[in-house]
């Protein structure tokens, strides 16, 4: 099996919820979106061999997309909305 690096498995990437802005915040909620993926899937051939099959398909687009808003909305909770 061809493993992503460890740093793609992390859960939390750099160990914190807390950014300086929103912006920040949902890059980081799609950074731990994207390692989930990872982590669900480390063989790093089938999830590129998979990809062709989800990044054309709406459905699966609509549900990544709502993967990320889930992470968000616990990030900026996280982060009092950034009051």
């Amino acid at each position: 099996m061809n493993h992503l690096p460890e740093e793609e498995l992390t859960m939390i990437p750099g160990g914190s919820l807390i950014t300086a802005t929103p912006e920040e915040g949902r890059s980081l909620a799609m950074m731990i979106a994207r390692h989930t993926i990872h982590n669900i899937q480390p063989d790093l051939e089938k999830l590129v061999a998979g990809r062709e099959k989800y990044a054309t398909a709406p459905d699966s687009l609509i549900a990544a997309s709502q993967v990320v808003a889930i992470e968000f909305q616990t990030i900026a909770a996280a982060n009092n909305y950034w009051k």
